[in-house]
């Protein structure tokens, strides 16, 4: 079997559900390694257009919609240079989480990649290593980005609404969306993605200024002033809903093919 069929084995896509790894029912956590900086754009090999079985896919009924966060509260920060922002976001106290996170976590992989996904905010494990996608809803993305022929350290650059862990793995409240927001958009600014990956509602929804559930805002092309955005299931959801792995290979498709 090739190594591309198997990832797409491991994504749940095939005949089987493989997890990549053997995971005991406890979490477990497994850090990621260091990132590497080259940057590159080589083309992957073309993909199947549908997964080999996809399953009867009902949206689930905890899915719904947040209130839009308010006006931007941080500072300009999109005339700050990269390693500055960075500092600046490290730093921040705009909003409560600061006094309950171990560290800010900025973002991951190479600030020059066509790809961009934005996840919603960190975990416990994120919190810990200040790394996105580290335990394992990471090793799913990890396995879907290897489908596409793409790698999280050179190929993307990862980031979250919410730089600081909400207490409880919570959901992000709208006045710390609106704190984080102007550090996203120029994380945004300075990469200048080909196309955005919103991963989860709560990224979809702060990027698109929409109160859509993400069941209605994935499966079609939206717009980040001109740079394409597609909206899908956020990693954690999928390991806990496995049925919509086949909807999420399709957005990755429909992402991949709007790259040309």
């Amino acid at each position: 079997m090739s190594r591309r069929l198997t990832l797409v084995d491991a994504m749940g896509l095939g005949p089987a559900w493989h997890p990549r790894g053997v995971y005991p029912q406890a979490e477990a956590e497994v850090p990621v390694a260091a990132a590497a900086t080259q940057p590159a754009h080589a083309t992957p090999a073309p993909l199947p257009e549908s997964p080999p079985a996809a399953h009867a896919l009902q949206l689930p009924a905890q899915q719904e919609a947040a209130p839009p966060a308010p006006a931007i509260a941080t500072p300009s920060a999109p005339a700050l240079g990269w390693d500055t922002l960075a500092q600046t976001v490290a730093a921040c106290q705009a909003c409560p989480l600061a006094a309950t996170r171990r560290q800010t976590v900025f973002g991951r992989g190479n600030p020059e990649a066509r790809w961009m996904l934005v996840g919603e905010a960190p975990g416990e494990q994120e919190d810990r290593q200040g790394e996105p996608f580290v335990g394992r809803a990471g090793q799913l993305l990890d396995n879907m980005l290897a489908a596409l022929g793409l790698d999280r350290d050179r190929d993307v650059y990862i980031a979250n609404v919410v730089k600081c862990r909400p207490p409880g793995n919570r959901n992000p409240e709208p006045a710390e969306i609106a704190a984080c927001r102007g550090y996203l958009d120029a994380q945004i600014a300075h990469v200048k993605p080909d196309i955005i990956l919103a991963l989860g509602r709560f990224a979809a929804q702060t990027l698109l200024g929409s109160d859509e559930t993400i069941g209605r805002l994935r499966g079609r092309e939206h717009r980040f002033g001109t740079i394409p955005l597609i909206a899908t299931f956020h990693p954690a959801y999928l390991l806990r809903s496995p049925a919509e792995k086949a909807r999420a290979w399709q957005d990755l498709l429909l992402a991949r093919r709007l790259l040309g």
